[in-house]
């Protein structure tokens, strides 16, 4: 069975997390395959927007353990270096949206790789959880660079060194997390989003989220000639001259994300 599964459908790409009896914990397979999806998604102009997700009951309960017994420091290194820092870049440096889809518990790295993208959204019945203290790890995939950004340091801080479980409608109202949907209707919410996104811009979207990227990293300066320079990028794109053109015909425009 293979460890990740993989489908396109109206635009979107669909990653889902495929081994349920183990709430979907990462392994060397798992991690491969992934990127391997994702360098896909990215190459294909038909896949417009990415959504991940998770089989089963659980979106992703981190590194299964019983990969990770008595590693040395050279194997714990060669770990992260080659399973979850490369999946990371590619969510980030990937210019089209990506959407967590959190159905279930995401917990340890499972959390971080939600975190990491563009818009996480979540089940009324999920749960995040900064696990790695509970075996004296620290948080990686991310974690310690993206959570301070999303919740403050205050906070960031608390929810890695408690392990503290953090509900989904919690996470939303203190800026973890997008959206939560009742159980009922997460699946057809979420990707209802999805395929909203498919067919928007995503060629200014994507011009867009390079400049997120850059915004923490750059002086206001720094910012403001990027915008410059960007936004020279999007007013010569197909679908900027799409939307103005449908705008002066009062028609819905049809973008292509070029």
């Amino acid at each position: 069975m293979s460890t990740v599964l993989y489908q396109k459908e109206n635009g979107v790409g669909y990653i889902t997390l495929n081994r349920p009896d183990k709430y979907n914990s990462y392994n060397r397979e798992m991690a491969l395959a992934m990127q391997a999806y994702l360098d896909e998604c990215e190459k294909e102009d038909e896949v417009r927007c990415i959504y991940i997700t998770g089989a089963g009951k659980g979106f992703c309960s981190g590194q299964d353990l019983s990969e990770a017994m008595n590693p040395t420091p050279e194997e714990f290194e060669r770990m992260v270096r080659e399973h979850y820092n490369p999946t990371i870049m590619r969510i980030r440096n990937i210019e089209k949206p990506v959407i967590a889809a959190v159905n279930g518990v995401a917990a340890g790295a499972g959390a971080n790789l939600a975190l990491a993208c563009d818009i996480v959204l979540a089940c009324e019945s999920a749960s995040f959880i900064q696990a790695f203290s509970k075996i004296g790890l620290i948080p990686d995939s991310g974690g310690t660079y993206f959570l301070p950004r999303l919740v403050g340091m205050q906070r960031a801080a608390a929810l890695m060194m408690t392990a503290d479980k953090v509900p989904a409608s919690e996470a939303v109202g203190m800026g973890m997390i997008y959206k939560c949907y009742p159980d009922a209707s997460f699946e057809e919410e979420s990707k209802k989003m999805a395929t909203m996104l498919a067919q928007m811009p995503t060629r200014g979207i994507g011009l867009t989220k390079r400049l997120l990227n850059q915004s923490f990293s750059n002086s206001i300066e720094q910012q403001l000639d990027m915008e410059k320079s960007v936004q020279a990028q999007a007013g010569t794109s197909y679908d900027f001259r799409e939307g103005v053109q449908a705008f002066l015909e009062k028609r819905k425009p049809v973008f292509k994300g070029k």
